[in-house]
């Protein structure tokens, strides 16, 4: 792979030996004597594309077979991702098409969290978050895509949502 140094090598076919796409600091602190070493791998890769900063302590992995750095995942997984698998729900446009209450393809992915809010663009994909109760996030379902687990509205409040917005 051009471009590529053999240590960075050596790390990303780790990670991607233990399918480990998405992942933290921690995955890598063997490879790595110091913190300003590990820190310094981490700039490169991200200035070579090759690993996009997820959240605060996760990254996100471009597998090697795109060779060109262009790749994407399920916006439902990357979103489960960003909220570390807790305190969140998928709604809006995209839970609608998730329940087939539209054939109109989402413009972004809406997640109500209780933690964070604003807008974040990643791999191709715009996430607005918007800040909701506990409760709410509470009522939300567990559901899979590619074996991976995210948290969507339930589909009755995803039609009563659909049905204002007609």
């Amino acid at each position: 792979m051009e471009g590529i140094s053999k240590k960075e090598m050596e790390v990303i076919a780790h990670l991607e030996f233990d399918k480990r796409y998405f992942f933290t600091r921690s995955d890598i602190q063997k490879f790595f004597n110091t913190n300003q070493q590990m820190n310094d791998f981490i700039f490169g890769l991200r200035k070579k594309k090759r690993i996009f900063k997820i959240n605060r302590k996760k990254y996100y992995l471009v597998p090697m077979k795109a060779k060109s750095g262009g790749w994407s995942e399920h916006p439902f997984i990357v979103a489960d991702e960003i909220c570390n698998g807790k305190d969140y729900v998928i709604g809006g446009w995209a839970a609608a098409k998730y329940w087939k209450l539209t054939e109109q393809i989402p413009a972004q992915i809406d997640i109500y969290t209780t933690k964070r809010q604003g807008k974040y663009s990643l791999m191709n994909t715009r996430f607005v978050f918007h800040r909701t109760t506990k409760e709410r996030v509470g009522r939300g379902i567990q559901k899979e895509i590619e074996t991976h687990p995210f948290m969507i509205i339930s589909t009755e409040e995803a039609q009563a949502w659909y049905k204002q917005r007609k």
